[in-house]
């Protein structure tokens, strides 16, 4: 073990879905303390505390998170950042250990989004009357629904299409069959929102939300929340075996945005940025795509999770459809995708995501991921995109000792 490294000491998630007797600070209590529970650890342990909500941002959800789990004083940091953001907060509680400012640290995700719709922010405006631009963001942002969409489902719907017209391949029957696997994924785990098993015909003749992607193809609007203790290598060092051996290196931890480009974009670049993620984030840890064992990848759709294959490497550029037709994501191949049952099933409370993700590869590096374990997997990799644009990768690897 390096001296700079930083550990997962303890790490939870609530079960997702639906909790109209719990709140957003509820759901954050539940995994912030069972996160601790789970790493041997106690509040008053912790140097830093991150949380992630964007939903209620403003509202400070780390200083309400506090005052049901110890005000020890440490500073808080409150964080919102898309899709990414439990990521973010994940990777600001990694930053704080690894700059030295303590020795322990705490990022909690947190949403309540059941019944929220398609979370859409475009206006909108009377067919009778002529579009004006109206500021900076006003001459962008209202053109929803008279040119193109900024809906996610839209937005994604175009991705998948887009990949299909370049490099051919696609269909609406394989993004089904992508959806497929992903629903009998999460029939092996009880922390799902849908646990049920769907054939092709059922997800292709399910409500159409935007073509190619049906209702069942779609990311699931829940509640939940996910959190994870954080350590220095030295402090690790220190603990008893047992902690030792369940900590889970994180080997790689990057976050991006959209580089400079020329123009104007046609859709959302989902791809660079998160390419450019994977790479540095394979540089950082010092593997390769082959050496994954499993993938939690932001599924937010059928037609994102094809998309991400290519953008992760983990199949030659514009070699994503073979990929799929192989077998090598359901959970028997060689790369095994969204052994969760991904965001189409197990549900997506934004904010929570992030290290929800982390939470699934961590089970698999420990041995603890039960019915649905990766026999021997040793290396795993989350990832999550959020539009705006924000994407962060975690490479992670099981303990050594």
């Amino acid at each position: 073990m390096a001296s700079g490294d930083v550990w997962i000491l303890g790490i939870h998630m609530t079960k997702f879905g639906k909790h109209p007797q719990k709140d957003t600070v509820d759901l954050a209590t539940e995994a912030a303390m069972a996160a601790l529970a789970d790493g041997g650890v106690t509040m008053k342990d912790m140097g830093v505390l991150a949380a992630g909500n964007l939903m209620r941002a403003s509202a400070g959800l780390g200083q309400q998170l506090q005052k049901q789990i110890g005000q020890t004083g440490i500073p808080v940091y409150n964080v919102a950042n898309a899709c990414a953001t439990g990521a973010t907060a994940l990777r600001t509680a990694i930053m704080a250990v690894k700059a030295g400012e303590c020795d322990m640290g705490l990022a909690v995700g947190a949403e309540k989004l059941s019944g929220m719709g398609l979370l859409a922010g475009g206006a909108r405006h009377d067919d009778a009357g002529t579009w004006t631009s109206s500021g900076r963001h006003g001459a962008v942002a209202p053109l929803d629904g008279r040119v193109g969409t900024e809906t996610m489902p839209g937005i994604f719907a175009q991705i998948g299409m887009e990949y299909g017209h370049r490099y051919g391949g696609t269909s609406f029957e394989l993004f089904a069959r992508i959806s497929e696997k992903n629903h009998a994924h999460s029939t092996l785990n009880p922390l799902a929102t849908y646990t049920k098993k769907m054939t092709v015909k059922e997800i292709m003749n399910d409500v159409m939300i935007a073509y190619p992607n049906t209702r069942s193809m779609c990311s699931a609007n829940c509640d939940g929340a996910a959190a994870a203790v954080v350590v220095s290598d030295a402090k690790l060092r220190t603990l008893d075996p047992d902690q030792r051996r369940r900590a889970v290196k994180v080997s790689a931890s990057v976050l991006t945005t959209d580089p400079w480009e020329e123009a104007c974009q046609v859709l959302p670049d989902i791809n660079t940025l998160t390419r450019n993620a994977a790479a540095q984030a394979y540089e950082q840890a010092g593997v390769s795509p082959q050496d994954l064992d499993l993938v939690e990848l932001h599924d937010c759709f059928a037609t994102a999770e094809l998309v991400h294959y290519d953008n992760l490497m983990l199949c030659p550029e514009g070699g994503a459809v073979d990929f799929f037709e192989s077998g090598a994501t359901w959970r028997d191949g060689s790369t095994p995708v969204n052994v969760s049952g991904g965001l189409e099933s197990k549900g997506h409370p934004i904010a929570a995501t992030g290290i929800a993700n982390i939470w699934e590869v961590c089970h698999h590096l420990r041995g603890e991921a039960g019915h649905r374990q990766i026999d021997g997997a040793r290396v795993g990799l989350a990832h999550v995109i959020g539009l705006g644009q924000a994407c962060g990768v975690h490479i992670l690897e099981k303990a050594a000792i």
